[in-house]
């Protein structure tokens, strides 16, 4: 035990300064490009950017495949949740390791999969033409379809996991207790299971609408330069543009982004765990 608060804080310090120097000032030295110019420090580049329709076009992109891809990986995750909690603990621990197993292959390669998958030759198109459903290749690839396809599949693991150890801890006495009540499968999981599993809802909801966000390669692959997001915008910005100051600028609506996410999911357990 620390003899005071002193001794505990001067402990602390040199971890602190460390972090400070490592991780937040080179993010505050970055993000303070997006505010500074010729004249002084000014908003000139967030209205700039916000008022340029290309600009606005991706962030609304971005925002709505982000929210998508949530809503989603939610309503997947928790039918493949209950199905996994509700296995022998044999079963539960192998198909735990299946679920886990997409996350140990790299993103790039997971990602050029989906182009073998949804290409003109690929899987799909050969489905839909062999059922009769099509005429011919339909195009798949370069659309907001395939990105979302794409962010999907890459971070529903996440939101599984998540909600796989939110179900864990839930009383094993409450969805028995409820349908003897006289509830229905609905109201079970709007008034029980939601309410005893915010947490992990609102977990994986922040990584999976906050890798959504910054994930580059996906949409860069899945995407090309027909479907720009934020992030594929960024590095365009930094990289065919020099454009430092508009790559702050975004680097700040990615960052805004992604704790306003984590605030609403907050908010909205909080809200409905009160009702």
């Amino acid at each position: 035990m620390f003899q005071n608060r002193a001794e505990a804080l001067a402990l602390a310090l040199p971890a602190a300064l460390f972090a400070a120097v490592v991780f937040i000032a080179p993010v505050v030295i970055l993000l303070s490009e997006g505010m500074r110019n010729a004249e002084g420090w000014s908003l000139a580049s967030y209205v700039a950017f916000f008022t340029t329709p290309l600009n606005l076009t991706v962030f609304i992109r971005t925002l709505k495949l982000g929210a998508m891809v949530t809503v989603v990986a939610a309503i997947i995750g928790y039918a493949t949740a209950l199905c996994i909690v509700n296995l022998p603990p044999k079963g539960r621990g192998r198909m735990v390791g299946l679920v886990v197993l997409p996350l140990m292959i790299s993103p790039v390669a997971r990602t050029y999969a989906w182009i073998v998958i949804l290409g003109r030759t690929g899987f799909v198109n050969q489905a839909l033409t062999g059922l009769g459903l099509t005429d011919g290749p339909i195009r798949i690839l370069f659309s907001e379809t395939a990105v979302f396809i794409g962010l999907l599949q890459l971070f529903l693991p996440l939101m599984i996991i998540a909600l796989i150890s939110a179900l864990e801890n839930m009383p094993r006495d409450a969805i028995p207790a409820a349908r003897v009540l006289g509830a229905n499968w609905l109201q079970v999981f709007w008034k029980v299971i939601l309410p005893l599993t915010k947490e992990g809802l609102v977990i994986g909801g922040t990584l999976v609408f906050t890798g959504s966000l910054t994930a580059y390669i996906t949409p860069a692959i899945l995407g090309g330069s027909k479907v720009l997001m934020l992030e594929t915008l960024l590095y365009q910005r930094v990289t065919v543009a020099n454009d430092f100051a508009s790559a702050s600028v975004i680097a700040m609506i990615l960052i805004v982004m992604s704790f306003s996410a984590n605030l609403l999911l907050k908010r909205l357990a909080t809200a409905r765990a009160k009702r």
